[in-house]
């Protein structure tokens, strides 16, 4: 299955729509932050009704301390990531332009809501992005990486495909 999603012209079809469905509902949730979003909210809920554990200690404790620390201190900061974030992601998946990269925030930004308690629409984003991220330099094969990647590798020694015996 792996090798079918990296190197499969048929897989770089159905990854290109995943990517571009993904990326559409990332970048409306984006544009709809633009005017007035703040976090403060949902970070405050966080830190005082953390996600528990069956015992009923804090499962991620390590992360209220984060939100609590590090987040709820730089709010602002952290609401302009969150809007951009959205809106580049978005972007980077529609085009297929560094679509990895834009698939590795992804999922960062997924697990940081599951981390903070917030299910929605996480874990179906999640299954779609590790599709992308396992299928690599193929799911944006049907985009703008496919002459972004090649570019950057020739410029950069260390990203080319060959290994150099010395």
């Amino acid at each position: 299955m792996v090798k079918w999603l990296r190197s499969s012209n048929v897989s770089s079809i159905v990854l290109a729509i995943i990517r571009v469905y993904l990326g559409v509902l990332w970048l409306m949730t984006g544009i709809e932050k633009v005017s007035g979003f703040t976090a403060e909210k949902f970070i405050s809920a966080a830190i005082k009704n953390p996600v528990l554990d069956p015992t009923g200690q804090a499962a991620y404790g390590w992360f209220s301390v984060i939100l609590k620390n590090f987040v709820a201190p730089n709010i602002g900061i952290f609401n302009f990531l969150v809007v951009w974030g959205e809106i580049f992601i978005g972007l980077g998946l529609i085009f297929g332009a560094f679509t990895t990269t834009a698939t590795f925030f992804a999922l960062m930004m997924n697990f940081s809501y599951l981390l903070a308690g917030s299910i929605s629409v996480n874990p179906k984003y999640i299954f779609l992005e590790f599709i992308i991220l396992v299928a690599g330099y193929n799911a944006g094969k049907i985009g703008f990486d496919r002459f972004i990647i090649p570019f950057i590798r020739t410029k950069s020694p260390f990203l080319s495909n060959s290994v150099e015996t010395y």
